[in-house]
């Protein structure tokens, strides 16, 4: 995973980018909100970002609210390392739309413990967001289903998009997750498998009364 962090102070970027590779995550720095922002833009931009509050320019607060107003559908997690410490100004930035808050100075495992936060909580979004598509596909298939469908009066085939005749089932079977399975409903019965089966039972018992 990407972590991009944002700091002016260099002695805390060194560190913060020291612990995350050890850790084994691909981290990116800068010293301002100015450039995180132009970062946290671009297609390829880190899912995770740990942010300080107090710095020239953009601050991590308008930082936050940039990156809340972002027209992705997968916006990045948030942390804010600060050492912005009232309970009103932790409230404030989770309000700005941070997902997590430490205060400085931090414990280097606590830090890790709440990046595997991030990165788990990411990893049930991406989750989400692919039984969401999985589900918009399975109702544009659904979809393909309405409308006028060409079926033929004798066959009762009917026609694809293709110019294809099909059998109603394999069609159906294409366009959605519906399977069919074999049955008679009473009228076929009626029709087709009562008379087949007298015809039957007669046969016997003329083959019965000719022993």
């Amino acid at each position: 995973m990407k972590i991009l962090i944002v700091d002016d102070e260099p002695i805390v970027r060194r560190l913060l980018e020291t612990s995350l590779t050890e850790w084994g995550y691909e981290v990116l720095a800068a010293p301002g909100g100015e450039e995180a922002w132009a970062i946290l833009q671009r297609a390829d931009a880190p899912s995770l970002a740990i942010l300080d509050w107090t710095m020239p320019e953009v601050d991590g607060l308008e930082l936050c609210r940039r990156v809340r107003a972002l027209g992705k559908p997968r916006k990045p997690y948030l942390i804010f390392v600060t050492a912005m410490a009232r309970t009103q100004d932790i409230v404030t930035g989770l309000e700005a739309g941070a997902d997590d808050y430490i205060v400085k100075p931090f414990n280097r495992e606590e830090l890790h413990a709440r990046v595997r936060v991030g990165a788990r909580m990411l990893d049930l979004q991406a989750a989400l967001a692919d039984r969401v598509r999985d589900l918009e596909d399975a109702l544009a298939r659904v979809k393909q289903l309405q409308g006028l469908l060409p079926i033929c009066s004798y066959c009762k085939k009917v026609r694809d998009d293709r110019n294809y005749w099909q059998q109603v089932e394999t069609y159906i079977e294409g366009h959605s997750d519906a399977q069919f399975t074999h049955g008679i409903c009473p009228e076929c019965r009626d029709k087709y498998v009562e008379p087949e089966l007298e015809r039957l039972r007669q046969v016997r018992r003329s083959t019965e009364g000719g022993a």
